[in-house]
């Protein structure tokens, strides 16, 4: 295989050395990387394809010319990378590495979309515009758009309707940055870091490259959780010896009756992803030493497809016979397949020494799908329900796709809500299965069978009851749908669904029936602007801006809902037939008005003994009007971002913040880079949440190490107990976080104490 692709190449590179700059060293290092992507090729090619992939190289390495990365190397071992990532780790084919060698050169470079058509192919320049951001997005600041982040987001996606290869490249571009993030300032890194957690990786999960997922998802905490990161990652090789000699015990009598029945198999202990532990220690507000389900026991059958049902179900009789089985932790996706491809039977038995242990068993061919999901889509094609599977998603997500002209965040925010990873099924009338992420209602049932139910929907029956529009779906419901064509959807249906393509469908049609009332509206101030001889273009605006709205629709939409008073109109100035802002007795405006009795001031809603001190973009933050944000209180010594609002300065929140995902990856243009200047006599508000047995006296202990011990002061402090268990709130003020773990130290060390976690 390897000779024959060899064959069709030849390297003729000679003097670009010469033309871009580099060294003799360097240029070794990109030929050397060049070959690596040719031998990682896994699949027969043509001549052609050959010739056009060296061709791709030669126009990027000489239109990337003396470009550098971060790093300092050459940039063009940037896309050749991409192009081994979209080969080997994708399973993607000529075109997609081609387009991955040239993915920035429009981007970056003189070279334009039309030079890629006649070179290449219609098909080439396509994915590569697809990839090429916004060119007009570069100034923000005249253009009317909320989130050019989301802009961006939306150019890509919408490609998805074209060809999915799009995505899966600006996958690969974006894992390979995510390797090489250490060269970035830190504050880029946190907004990458928060994107890739944002979409990137729940995209990957939903095209089954679990792999890429899980790597996507560990790189994101080590930049945005570094200390939590850490931690988990030495607890785990502390820990390694032990696990290995556990693990080689518990699969020691499973392996020795498998091989007594034949079976040609793997099994292994495979430890999980810190961002998954970092998920279950968050969850279960337990400590690591009281997680025991690091690990998962993966049994990988080499068997005939046909009999891969029975095998699997097989195996699982022997992991039973040999361990108890927990009977609701089982879980059938081999009967059943998850809607991303997913194929693997989970059960979770007491293994030795009283530990809960998971065992995954699956066939070789569904674990390449397991790890290598849409990739070895096409290499099963026609095979069982590989065929679909994929397709069944991309034909939805191109039906949310037609609307493309709705808000870039709405837009983001639904095609967010289709890369859900927790899922339930359900059946049609019919008896048709269909998947939703868990939370979906009944009103997202009626969605997705089709637009028109969902409009019409008047209730929803489930196992031939009547439920509420908002029931959320459970596995193996079967529901029907009542529609009535009376019925229409109303602003309170957005609270009862989740999924993006009911969402965007309800939007659509409430804007639609916006627009028909507000064309009445729009009637009536026409007629009262002809009554004081105007006319409407030329005065529209003016009104808009007097009565505070922020486009004519909404204005003529009140209009038609009695909300505004146009009598207020003949009280304006009217210069050469146009209305002014101003009125006629010369007092000010309400706009002026406000600026007067308003004046911009500093929030002091928060109260401290002394003024925390900031470094704002590397400018004292005492020249903005700033306040440190009151869903995360950071406090002293947080890793910390500014986020500039719209109306109420700059917010400083913390990196871990349960919105820091959404506004890095959403308004990166508003995000600024913020750093602590170490003060004395500052103080924060801090809140801890506190589990543990409900003993005689534990509040008497908690009060006593804080306020006796530590001489920390508590703002407020609420306890629930109820059959020998208790909760505890509490609101402390502390010097920064060094105080705060030390306090968090010490009520973790009372008897009485179970968990002692920060709220975020």
């Amino acid at each position: 295989m390897e000779t024959d692709i060899f064959s069709n190449i030849t390297f003729n590179i000679e003097g670009l050395a010469s033309k871009d700059n580099v060294s003799q060293e360097e240029d070794k290092q990109i030929h050397l990387a060049y070959r690596k992507m040719i031998r990682s090729i896994k699949r027969e090619i043509t001549k052609e394809a050959s010739d056009q992939i060296h061709r791709a190289y030669t126009l990027a390495r000489l239109a990337h010319g003396e470009q550098r990365r971060k790093t300092g190397e050459p940039y063009i071992l940037h896309p050749i990378e991409v192009a081994r990532i979209c080969t080997a780790e994708l399973g993607l084919g000529p075109t997609s590495i081609i387009a991955g060698l040239l993915h920035d050169v429009v981007e970056d470079t003189m070279v334009t979309l039309e030079d890629l058509r006649l070179e290449f192919s219609d098909t080439i320049a396509m994915i590569v515009d697809g990839l090429t951001k916004f060119s007009s997005l570069a100034n923000v600041s005249g253009q009317n758009i909320a989130s050019p982040q989301a802009e961006n987001f939306k150019k890509i996606l919408l490609t998805i309707s074209k060809d999915v290869r799009v995505v899966l490249i600006k996958m690969a571009d974006r894992l390979h940055n995510m390797r090489t993030l250490g060269a970035m300032p830190e504050h880029k890194q946190l907004k990458i870091a928060s994107e890739t957690s944002y979409i990137y990786a729940p995209l990957a999960h939903r095209l089954g490259f679990y792999k890429i997922k899980t790597e996507l998802e560990d790189l994101c905490m080590k930049v945005i959780e570094p200390d939590q990161f850490l931690y988990i990652k030495d607890k785990l090789q502390a820990t390694k010896q032990d696990r290995d000699t556990y693990v080689e015990s518990f699969i020691r009598p499973i392996r020795k009756t498998l091989k007594k029945q034949g079976y040609s198999f793997e099994i292994f202990g495979r430890a999980k992803s810190i961002s998954s532990i970092a998920n279950k220690l968050r969850s279960k507000k337990v400590p690591f030493e009281e997680i025991y389900d690091l690990f998962a026991i993966r049994v990988i059958l080499d068997i005939e497809q046909a009999a891969e049902k029975s095998a699997c179900w097989n195996v699982y009789s022997v992991i039973t016979d040999n361990y108890t089985p927990v009977p609701e932790r089982l879980k059938d996706w081999v009967s059943t397949p998850k809607s991303n491809g997913y194929e693997s039977l989970h059960t979770t038995v007491m293994g030795p020494r009283g530990r809960f242990v998971e065992v995954q068993i699956r066939s070789k061919r569904m674990d390449e799908i397991a790890e290598l999901g849409y990739a070895a889509h096409w290499k099963y094609k026609g095979i069982g329900q590989q065929e679909t599977i994929f397709e069944n998603w991309l034909s939805k997500a191109r039906e949310m796709l037609e609307n493309p002209n709705s808000d870039a965040i709405d837009f983001l925010n639904d095609f967010k809500a289709s890369l859900f990873s927790e899922e339930v099924y359900v059946f049609t009338p019919k008896g048709e299965m269909r998947f939703f992420p868990q939370g979906a209602t009944a009103l997202d049932f009626a969605f997705d069978i089709h637009s028109e139910v969902g409009y019409h929907c008047k209730a929803v029956k489930v196992d031939q009851r009547i439920v509420p529009l908002s029931y959320q779906l459970r596995n193996g419901d079967q529901l029907s749908v009542i529609t009535s064509n009376a019925q229409k959807p109303n602003e309170d249906w957005l609270k009862n669904v989740i999924t993006g393509k009911a969402r965007s469908k309800i939007r659509q049609s409430l804007k639609d029936e916006k627009l028909k009332l507000g064309s009445l509206g729009k009637e009536i101030l026409e007629r009262k602007l002809k009554a004081l001889k105007l006319n409407l273009e030329d005065n529209v605006d003016t009104v808009v801006k007097y009565y505070g709205f922020e486009n004519r629709l909404d204005l003529y939409y009140s209009i038609y809902k009695d909300q505004v008073n146009l009598q207020e109109l003949k009280t304006l100035k009217i210069e050469a037939g146009q209305l002014t802002v101003e009125k006629i007795d010369a007092q000010p405006s309400r706009e002026q008005e406000q600026k007067v009795s308003k004046p911009k001031q500093i929030s002091r809603r928060r109260r401290f003994k002394g003024k925390p001190k900031l470094m704002i973009d590397g400018e004292d933050a005492s020249l903005y009007s700033h306040t440190l944000a009151t869903c995360c209180n950071p406090v002293l010594g947080d890793n910390i971002f500014a986020y500039v609002t719209s109306k109420h300065g700059i917010k400083i929140h913390r990196t871990t913040c349960p919105n820091a995902e959404f506004l890095q990856a959403t308004f990166g243009y508003r995000i600024k880079k913020a750093e602590w200047i170490d003060t004395a006599n500052t103080s924060f508000i801090a809140e801890l949440l506190i589990t543990g047995m409900d003993d005689l006296g534990v509040v008497s202990h908690l009060t006593d190490v804080i306020t006796n011990q530590l001489s920390i002061n508590m703002r407020s402090f609420s306890m629930n107990g109820q059959e020998g268990h208790f909760e505890g709130k509490i609101s402390v003020v502390v010097t920064g976080k060094d105080q705060l773990n030390q306090l968090i130290l010490e009520l973790k060390k009372l008897e009485e104490v179970n968990t002692v976690a920060r709220i975020e």
